[in-house]
């Protein structure tokens, strides 16, 4: 076994696939200290710049005081702390949906609902670019996993008209976290109820940006609880903080809180989290010219990057990917920005299907237009320094 892992790790390494670990010294922000050098960042999911908040600090910080740092059990026995019921009151009133529930991670609310909800002889049904949280949750529940074409409404009607006995559940991510598209949930969830199905949506990297209040891509597309009973939602992007949770009907979240075994055996997340969080959630529904500035950097750099000429990929989100296809040139693009002291990071497969490696550029914020403007000088040098190499 021992001998087979090292003869992977060097089959990553020789096919440019090998990943590193970057360490950051400082807070999240614009500016991040790596390798002992000042770099401008463009690689993280700090949507709306609150992870380093003075008043989420803050409610960090009290939380740590009052509540103590380790929560000391899981949820069903002492974990459960008045901080983490008032987030999930608070969320729950947030997205106008009966109760919430929180959860360690996004990873585990998915593996959470997928093995409380489908068994064997059902059927789980997922856009082929979904994140691999909620394709291993299917794969872990037992139930049949059906995929199809990216967005593809016809693909999916296809997927679905063979005759099947058990449950359906339909699963897709509002927006896809490596292609920055949205999903086409209306049709979708049309669909789904037309046919009998539930419905569950992921909207990690919509909830804070999207919508006019920031409820996130079922606001935007103005979908209730009727058309997506199910709503995942993280608190590691826009809120700046960690954890997950889901949104549901009453029955819903007492079934979870019963059979979700990522909830149940678990270590409940720190109580001062549950704070800092609650604290990003008002900043998330006062302070909406954070949304308002974000969507004016993706204006500015998508205007800029087209008339650059670059291979963006369609999106109209934070995320805005550089298709580059192979690894190799998605690394000697990441080399040569970092060079000119930017940092955005490469991503290969199995992030991403074969030939369409990229940079995935993530927008914040906490960015300026001037830094977008810097951004996009960095990248036109770059290229052209990568069509001089390719062209000797």
């Amino acid at each position: 076994m021992l001998s087979r892992i090292a003869q992977t790790l060097s089959q990553l390494r020789e096919q440019s696939l090998y990943r590193r670990r970057q360490i950051v010294y400082g807070p999240q922000g614009p500016e991040l200290e790596v390798g002992g050098r000042r770099l401008l960042a463009f690689s993280s999911n700090d949507y709306l710049g609150l992870a380093n908040h003075p008043r989420v600090i803050q409610a960090f910080h009290d939380g740590a005081v009052r509540y103590g740092v380790g929560s000391g059990a899981s949820q069903l026995i002492t974990g459960h702390t008045a901080a983490h019921h008032a987030l999930e009151e608070e969320l729950a009133a947030f997205f106008d949906r009966p109760r919430v529930l929180v959860f360690s991670t996004g990873y585990m609310a998915n593996l959470g609902v997928m093995s409380a909800l489908a068994k064997r002889g059902d059927r789980i049904v997922q856009d082929r670019l979904n994140h691999a949280s909620l394709l291993d949750a299917a794969r872990l529940s037992g139930a049949r996993l059906k995929r199809f074409a990216h967005r593809d409404m016809d693909a999916l009607t296809r997927c679905i008209e063979d005759e099947h006995i058990g449950s359906t559940l339909l699963a897709t991510d509002a927006v896809f976290s490596m292609d920055g598209d949205r999903a086409p949930l209306k049709p979708m969830a049309d669909l789904a109820n037309r046919h009998g199905f539930s419905m569950m949506v992921d909207d990690a990297h919509g909830i804070g940006v999207l919508g006019q209040t920031g409820r996130g891509s079922l606001e935007a597309e103005a979908l209730a609880i009727e058309d997506v009973p199910i709503l995942v939602g993280t608190l590691g992007k826009s809120f700046g903080t960690f954890g997950a949770f889901v949104a549901g009907c009453d029955d819903l979240i007492e079934h979870l809180i019963q059979s979700a075994r990522s909830f149940i055996y678990t270590t409940a997340p720190p109580s001062a989290i549950a704070e800092a969080s609650r604290e990003s959630l008002k900043l998330i529904k006062d302070e909406t010219w954070r949304r308002d500035h974000l969507n004016t950097l993706i204006t500015a750099f998508r205007t800029g990057a087209g008339q650059l000429d670059l291979p963006l990929l369609v999106s109209d989100t934070a995320i805005q990917p550089l298709l580059l296809g192979t690894p190799n040139r998605a690394l000697m693009m990441q080399d040569a920005l970092l060079k000119q002291g930017l940092l955005v990071n490469a991503i290969r497969p199995p992030s991403v299907p074969e030939g369409q490696s990229r940079l995935r550029i993530t927008l914040s914020a906490a960015h300026s237009e001037q830094q977008v403007e810097q951004l996009l000088a960095a990248l036109e040098r770059a290229f052209r320094g990568l069509a001089c190499d390719a062209a000797h």
